[in-house]
């Protein structure tokens, strides 16, 4: 849905709140009909005609009015004006990602991807995106989206997924974002937050899927972290619970790695509980 737009002269489409030309005014009604909310030099091009060294030129206009935003050189993108003049507003935060993002090889994970799947219900201050190229975030975005290294043997379990009304990105599935945050529960809140997001959408894991990752990701950490969960919050039957013990070795590792190194309760995982059985059943049923 676009937005109402006025002319500095008055005329049709009024009502938006910035007052603009007509041509800067028909260019917005036009990316909006187009469904690109994100656009380039090209774009501005094609749509008014005018040659690249004008378009540019309408483009810093525009940047100038914080009626548009820019993502990074090249990508450009619409400023909802029931923001009203916020010029660092950059739309939804997972599309700008995939914008950012300098590979096609890319996903959407961790935090991230439990907040999309339903498993917080913690706003997404931050937006991970894993990618088998090393890169860095334009600065002005540091804070909002991070790179995340990851070896291209580890991209699967990605399905694509709308997350607006016209746009998709890449996203971890449900069983790809459990096994992910339990390997890296430093991207994804904790521990406590991780088993309440499994929690949050018991009904929905294939645990079948789950294991075949597990084996396919053969990462003991893994297998016990999510067995000890599991098992804890009586997830799974006692096959489940058979297979991964199996990844059990004679290294203890700590339930939590975010947390400090202590001991709050055994456990069959090997697994050093600095986190306690109490806390986690006391965090999802809140």
């Amino acid at each position: 849905m676009r937005p109402l737009i006025s002319y500095r002269n008055g005329g049709v489409m009024s009502g938006y709140r910035k007052t603009l030309g007509k041509r800067s005014a028909q260019l917005i009604a036009r990316l909006y009909d187009m469904g690109k909310v994100i656009f380039t030099i090209q774009d501005v091009a094609a749509i008014t005609g005018l040659d690249y060294f004008s378009a540019g030129r309408l483009i810093s206009e525009l940047k100038k009015r914080h009626i548009i935003s820019t993502l990074k050189k090249g990508k450009h993108i619409i400023i909802p004006q029931e923001l009203g003049s916020a010029e660092t507003y950059l739309g939804n935060w997972f599309v700008v990602a995939r914008e950012i993002v300098n590979s096609k090889e890319y996903y959407i994970g961790y935090y991230s991807a439990m907040r999309y799947w339903g498993m917080t219900t913690q706003p997404t201050v931050k937006v991970f995106v894993l990618t088998p190229k090393r890169q860095s975030p334009p600065k002005t975005l540091s804070d909002r989206v991070s790179f995340v290294y990851v070896k291209k043997k580890h991209m699967w379990g990605i399905r694509e997924v709308w997350v607006t009304g016209t746009e998709k990105v890449n996203m971890s599935d449900i069983e790809k974002t459990i096994i992910d945050t339990l390997m890296h529960p430093e991207y994804s809140g904790g521990i406590t937050e991780i088993a309440k997001g499994i929690w949050l959408v018991k009904d929905r894991i294939d645990l079948d899927k789950v294991l075949n990752y597990v084996k396919r990701l053969n990462k003991n950490v893994v297998a016990k972290r999510l067995g000890y969960i599991l098992e804890m919050l009586e997830l799974a039957d006692a096959g489940t619970i058979k297979t991964l013990r199996r990844y059990i070795k004679n290294r203890y590792d700590l339930f939590d790695p975010t947390l400090e190194r202590r001991s709050i309760g055994k456990n069959r995982w090997r697994l050093i509980d600095n986190v306690g059985r109490d806390r986690i059943h006391k965090i999802i049923s809140m």
